[in-house]
């Protein structure tokens, strides 16, 4: 399967709107309520202390109401008004003091965000970015953080492949979803103008049905977009 051609036959928001609103929340692969071991490390690990956040992607919101309950106050962003909603009410359920915003980052900053963060991180987000849109989505990023804000991002890797019963870049997943897998040459080519690169590997992170390798980057916003 080809990007250009692919992508044109993709509506992520409807496709997403449309596994959240028909799917038992229990059931959509990267619905899971504990956050991951990364993410937890970063905080339990003093790396990220409680501040403003972002989750970038944040789904039904299960890792920004625990960045709240660690002392962050969070903004949850997503392309998909169904799972702001499921956010929005898992967060009044927990008691967290969360926002939750329908925005797509491939196309703008809602300038009510812009600006705001000092922690952002997208988890198995960036594989559902295609190429020709990822570096106005890093664009993005940068203008949510302030300068020496942290980012953090990890997608899968192309190495991953096998996971969807392929190989190549692209993969089309069971639920239809249409994913485009990276490598850490590529990564690093997307954010080092925008982002200092702290981290940058290969990782094996878990799914719900087994794991999956995944490129693991974590960055520190620049005081300007360099060339």
């Amino acid at each position: 399967m080809t990007g250009a051609a692919a992508r044109r036959r993709v509506d992520i928001k409807a496709q997403m709107d449309g596994i959240y609103g028909a799917m038992a929340p229990e059931a959509i692969p990267w619905n899971k309520a504990d956050p991951p071991a990364v993410l937890v490390d970063l905080v339990e690990g003093g790396t990220i202390v409680p501040c403003d956040a972002i989750d970038l992607g944040c789904g039904a919101g299960h890792y920004a109401v625990w960045l709240a309950s660690r002392g962050f106050c969070v903004t949850g962003v997503d392309i998909s008004a169904r799972a702001i909603g499921m956010a929005g009410r898992l967060a009044g359920e927990r008691g967290a003091a969360c926002r939750f915003v329908q925005a797509d980052l491939t196309a703008a900053v809602p300038d009510d965000i812009a600006g705001g963060f000092d922690f952002a991180y997208d988890w198995e987000v960036l594989h559902h970015v295609f190429p020709d849109e990822r570096a106005r989505y890093a664009a993005n990023v940068f203008r949510l953080l302030r300068p020496g804000g942290r980012y953090l991002s990890v997608c899968f890797s192309e190495a991953d492949a096998p996971a969807f019963g392929g190989e190549g870049k692209w993969c089309l997943t069971p639920l239809g979803t249409l994913l485009y897998l990276s490598s850490e040459q590529e990564i690093a080519a997307l954010v080092e103008p925008l982002f200092q690169v702290d981290e940058l590997r290969t990782v094996e992170i878990a799914g719900r049905h087994g794991t999956h390798v995944a490129i693991k980057a974590l960055m520190t916003r620049r005081a300007a977009a360099g060339p």
